[in-house]
């Protein structure tokens, strides 16, 4: 079943994914009631048809459905729109959970129970971060690592770095900032949102999979390698050490 948006005139177009009737309704009537113009599948391959015929701006997923699994519809409409914000909506907490998430392609995730007021500022501040226009800033060499950030590419002796959209905004944000302490509270900010409600366990999270992804990069390498690191600085933040 589907329920689908009124015209938008120019509206963010929202895809929701929520088998939950409660919730779907609810997500669908905030939506369209902030300027948003969603339209709601309350299965994974009604989603998927829905998102084949249009073309939306941010897709809401319940990771939780009766016909498939949400990761495999993150995984698909990744690979067919690199440009669309997937915020995963979720009961599941625990780390591998949100690894797997954001793994197969999310940029975001809030866990259930959540408020309508968290879930707009998250919007907000991605869409807004998405519609700022600067000039395309020059690629920052990181040791041997090459840093692309109008490209969004992380290459290493000219092979890519298959990095996560937040782990490459993360490695982005301390480029800016060689040699220098940035806190855990910057961090949150420029890469999620300066309202961030929840807990920081994600950048945790994030900074675990950037890490990986750049060491295995390197071992995988047929070259020497030097990398940058990543030094923890506990009760403060992090510094990238060229």
């Amino acid at each position: 079943m589907r329920m689908p948006a009124t015209a938008d005139h120019g509206r963010p177009r929202v895809l929701v994914v929520e088998d939950d009737d409660t919730i779907g309704r609810h997500l669908h009537t905030g939506l369209r009631g902030n300027g948003y113009a969603p339209t709601w599948n309350r299965t994974g391959s009604g989603a998927l048809a829905e998102a084949a015929r249009s073309s939306y701006d941010v897709l809401l997923l319940d990771l939780g459905l009766p016909d498939m699994d949400g990761l495999d519809i993150a995984r698909d409409l990744r690979a067919r729109r690199p440009d669309l914000l997937i915020i995963v909506l979720t009961a599941r907490t625990d780390d591998i959970d949100v690894i797997a998430g954001l793994d197969a392609g999310a940029d975001d995730y809030l866990v259930k129970p959540f408020s309508l007021s968290v879930l707009l500022a998250r919007l907000r501040a991605h869409l807004r971060r998405r519609a700022v226009a600067s000039p395309p800033p020059e690629p920052v060499r990181l040791a041997d690592l090459v840093l692309d950030v109008s490209a969004r590419r992380c290459t290493l002796h000219d092979e890519e770095v298959p990095l996560r959209p937040k782990e490459f905004d993360l490695l982005a944000v301390l480029s800016q900032h060689p040699g220098e302490a940035v806190s855990r509270e910057t961090l949150m900010a420029e890469v999620w949102d300066e309202n961030w409600f929840g807990s920081t366990k994600t950048l945790d999270v994030t900074m675990a999979g950037l890490r990986r992804h750049l060491t295995e990069a390197a071992d995988a390498s047929a070259n020497s390698s030097s990398l940058p690191r990543i030094t923890t600085l506990r009760g403060h933040g992090y510094r990238l050490e060229l």
